[in-house]
């Protein structure tokens, strides 16, 4: 790893070494090749809100200071594992520091004189983080003693750490930045990275995160070159320091010298050139070299995706993530406000389908206006999450679902349960929506006819080993591969520490896969892929091999996909697919598939 540097005057403030040329390795999650000035996210010091609490909600206000503190020990856990990869003596000086860090967020006299704030003063958590920060800076500051002092500003950054998680803080500055500059950030939660705006913003990278998280999910969706994980990308960087993020090979290099700076605008240009190559197959159909049709659809995270749908030329949009009206607001979004947008989707889509899912709040993706709806669980994939929140809550559904069925009569929109485990959470959804057609038609509205299909994500095991008992319920069934993956693997696909261990040809999931799409077409109800892996074209080959038809993934994915599929003949691509159905072993699997990619290339 190159990595000379040289001293300036600069950086937040203080005098600072500049990098020069040095190249930090993670994850790459979306590709693509960003060059640009550095913006450092710097969380700043936050204006804690103070309030009175009254005495039968202070325990409440006890436990939502402990979740904070909870969520803060991992954070500095995963940094700590991250650092301990540093070279030199930098992992242990970092390393020490967290332990500091650690400390305190553990029965110290900060965490004890906290909770102690809160039920003799009566007041809320952050008012009672914030006045015991500043007595413990005044009474080190009254030792006057060296060392103390120089504690002081590792109290404050655990204090404003502990401030962030109560206040569920967001970055909202990203209109603001110069436009082609680069993010890098500790961390960005999907909600984050939805605020970002791809004319503006080059690309990001972070400390922390997978590449099958939500972040990175958003970040594909937006086009935006992303590298998550990325070991030291704190350290030594100022902004406006010039940065290149690699999407493709997971680099970020701080500083380049000119001949590497030259060498990565030539890429950039080759990818760019392949890119405008790959939109002439917009117009042409997404057939099979042996004239079998595909359907590509887009998934949409955000309705400013949609143009980039239409200009690829998606045969419509298989996943539309609601949560989007949900996020970095305070308030929930009524039932004229959901239509409203809902419908100008629908319309602008001109008759081709639009498949909308109901709310998947829950796990990495929080929504401030709905944190009153649920504590925070230990294990928030675990937990109540998706169509458990929107049942446990059923006003939230019957919102959601009259937008629905009244946008849907304006065009063609389909309705998908997210994380469905059981036939009896269908027919409770079934029972909602008749209740709310029932009230629209009082009311004298007008709703979709026929009513929209109603579909339902395979998501967790239970229920691709149950399709053939879920499909008689059903419209139609949506394998969702990420969280599949993550519930079969029992890996956590947003933690860097573990992403080496998500691997999509694991034969449980392949076999869950190919489970539900047998019993799909038994059952003669459409099945498509709207996961990650439908956006890869490593993998076309083996799901078309395994009965799937209908594929659905960012925009600007379909190109790629579509150029591999019509290389494809199905017959080939279907042995294939049942002498990997065959096999074992994830390598042999690996090399089975890809040595198919290789021979068709």
């Amino acid at each position: 790893m190159a990595d000379r540097s040289s001293g300036r005057e600069g950086g937040r403030g203080r005098a600072a070494k500049v990098v020069v040329d040095r190249v930090l390795r993670g994850v790459g999650v979306s590709s693509g090749i960003a060059i640009g000035p550095a913006h450092v996210v710097d969380a700043g010091a936050l204006l804690a809100p103070e309030y009175a609490v009254v005495e039968a909600e202070l325990e409440a206000e006890v436990q939502r200071f402990a979740a904070a503190a909870d969520k803060a020990r991992r954070q500095v856990r995963k940094l700590k594992s991250k650092a301990s990869t540093l070279p030199g003596s930098a992992a242990e000086e970092i390393g020490f520091l967290l332990d500091a860090h650690f400390a305190m967020l553990s029965g110290s006299r900060l965490m004890r004189g906290v909770e102690r704030r809160i039920r003799e003063d009566k007041v809320n958590a952050e008012a009672a983080v914030q006045a015991e920060i500043t007595s413990i800076a005044q009474s080190f500051a009254d030792m006057e003693d060296a060392y103390l002092a120089a504690r002081v500003a590792d109290v404050r950054e655990v204090g404003q750490r502990l401030l962030r998680n109560l206040m569920q803080h967001k970055y909202q500055a990203f209109s603001f930045l110069p436009e082609g500059c680069i993010v890098l950030a500790e961390d960005l939660s999907p909600a984050d990275t939805a605020l970002m705006d791809p004319r503006r913003i080059a690309g990001f990278a972070t400390m922390l995160g997978g590449a099958e998280g939500h972040t990175a999910i958003m970040a594909r969706s937006l086009g935006l070159p992303a590298v998550l994980g990325t070991l030291g990308l704190m350290q030594g960087v100022q902004n406006g320091d010039t940065v290149v993020v690699d999407g493709i090979t997971g680099q970020v290099c701080v500083n380049p010298s000119p001949d590497v700076l030259d060498g990565y605008r030539r890429r950039r240009a080759e990818l760019l050139a392949e890119r405008a190559q790959l939109k002439s197959l917009r117009k042409l159909p997404a057939i099979t070299r042996d004239g079998t049709a595909v359907t590509l659809n887009a998934n949409l995270e955000l309705p400013r995706e949609l143009d980039g749908a239409i200009e690829v030329g998606a045969s419509g949009v298989g996943l539309l993530r609601t949560e989007f009206l949900f996020m970095n607001r305070e308030d929930l979004p009524d039932e004229d406000e959901q239509t409203e947008i809902l419908t100008r989707i629908v319309a602008n889509m001109d008759g081709k389908p639009v498949t909308a899912r109901t709310l998947d709040i829950g796990g990495e993706k929080i929504a401030t206006a709905l944190r009153g709806y649920f504590a925070e669980p230990t294990n928030p994939a675990l937990g109540l999450r998706a169509i458990r929140l929107s049942l446990k809550e059923p006003k939230l559904l019957e919102t959601q679902l009259a937008a629905m069925l009244r946008a849907g009569a304006h065009g063609n929109l389909r309705i998908l349960l997210p994380m469905i485990s059981s036939i009896a959470e269908v027919r409770r959804v079934r029972e909602i929506m008749a209740t709310v057609v029932r009230r629209l038609r009082r009311r004298g509205v007008k709703i979709a006819s026929p009513l929209p299909k109603l579909g339902i994500m395979i998501e967790i095991p239970g229920a691709a080993l149950s399709a053939d008992g879920l499909a008689p319920f059903c419209d139609f069934f949506a394998i969702g591969t990420n969280d599949l993956i993550q519930y079969t693997l029992a890996i956590d696909r947003g933690d860097e520490q573990v992403a080496d261990l998500y691997d999509p040809l694991h034969p449980a999931v392949l076999r869950l896969v190919q489970f539900t799409t047998e019993a799909a077409l038994r059952a003669r109800i459409p099945v498509s892929i709207c996961g990650e892996m439908a956006g890869d074209p490593r993998y076309t080959a083996l799901l078309l091999g395994l009965g799937i038809r209908e594929l659905s993934m960012a925009p600007n994915n379909l190109p790629v996909v579509k150029r591999r599929l019509r290389g494809l003949d199905l017959v080939e691509a279907t042995r294939r697919a049942r002498t990997i159905m065959d096999q074992t072993d994830q390598g042999r699997i690996a090399a089975l598939l890809d040595d198919f990619n290789d021979a068709a290339a």
